[in-house]
């Protein structure tokens, strides 16, 4: 059955996990930790967004992000593929680092954000890589111990979660702290951790088109809240997929899209498909492969094969090209009114 689409909205609370391929070490050293943790802050300059929680385990990591104007999409191929490409040069190893992309559920704020928050950073403990809420504390590789005032990283929000216990620092801190000590005891929350109770009905689509009887909420495995949340989430996702919809109704296919953008840089559209590497002829690839992925719906693979890139120089081409159509005059003709 085909993967679903990434539902990528900017303002929205991600909890995002990825793991090591085959279950394969992702941080085998603290220079692995702190290069990560380097990428986030590089990240989240390039793409501003909140870093509200984060634990880094041996084979994988959670993130609580809520994403910046330009979504959570550029803002994790950034972390991941740069990571990637560290870890494999300073480990002397080649290939894939991750095992598939990353999985992110979007969250109902009011009702999960400090749910999550516990949830991610007792995740060290439950794992037990530190002993008890002391050690956890002290523990270098999550947010926990930033939230008690033990250190700062300029890349993690922290008042947005202390100012929701009080306004007061300590006492914020302090209520936080028995908080997550409170969350120990409950144990495991299997709620907190995404799934779908709809899957088979087969993802945004129909969803949407299934209706309302009353007797059971909206659901979406992509989703963790209310109903309500739920269809607010995916009405909100139904819109921005009908530029895919009325692009396609138009016919619109491959030479098309190369030809405007081959005539928007004043270049032969078979350049768009060669080795070609001048400064013009990457901008024109990048304005092609984004409105190829973001508005026809390819994959990227597809697309760096056909541009004959490589993966990481297309996803890198594919940031670049949401700038470039915003200064182009393409931008009309994938108008949706």
């Amino acid at each position: 059955m085909p993967r679903q689409a990434r539902v990528d909205l900017p303002g929205l609370l991600h909890h995002v996990m990825a793991r090591g391929i085959e279950g394969r070490v992702l941080f085998s050293d603290p220079a692995d930790y702190s290069d990560f943790q380097a990428r986030l802050e590089a990240s989240n300059e390039r793409y501003p967004s909140q870093i509200l929680a984060w634990a880094l385990m041996p084979n994988h990591f959670h993130l609580l992000i809520r994403s910046g104007k330009q979504g959570i999409v550029p803002f994790m191929q950034k972390v991941m593929t740069g990571y990637a490409t560290s870890y494999n040069i300073r480990h002397q190893r080649s290939g894939h680092l991750f095992g598939n992309r990353y999985k992110s559920i979007i969250c109902e704020e009011e009702t999960y954000l400090l749910e999550l928050v516990r949830y991610i950073h007792l995740n060290p403990l439950r794992a037990k890589i530190v002993e008890d809420m002391k050690e956890l504390a002290d523990f270098p590789f999550c947010g926990h111990g930033a939230l008690l005032g033990k250190r700062s990283h300029a890349w993690q929000e922290i008042d947005d979660v202390l100012a929701r216990f009080s306004s007061n620092p300590s006492k914020a801190r302090t209520q936080y702290e028995s908080f997550v000590e409170e969350g120990n005891r409950q144990g495991k929350r299997s709620d907190l951790t995404g799934g779908g109770l709809i899957r088979s009905m087969g993802g945004v689509r129909n969803v949407m088109q299934s209706g309302r009887s009353g007797e059971r909420e909206a659901y979406d495995s992509r989703v963790l809240g209310s109903g309500q949340f739920v269809q607010d989430i995916m009405k909100a996702v139904e819109i921005k997929e009908t530029v895919q919809d009325r692009l396609r109704k138009k016919g619109v296919t491959l030479d098309q899209v190369a030809e405007r953008v081959a005539q928007e840089f004043g270049l032969s559209k078979s350049l768009l498909f060669q080795r070609d590497r001048t400064a013009l002829a990457s901008k024109a690839k990048a304005l092609f492969i984004h409105i190829r992925v973001e508005y026809l719906g390819q994959t990227n693979r597809e697309v760096s094969l056909m541009t004959k890139m490589g993966d990481v120089a297309a996803t890198r081409a594919r940031l670049r090209g949401s700038a470039l159509l915003s200064t182009s005059g393409l931008g009309s003709w994938l108008e949706v009114n």
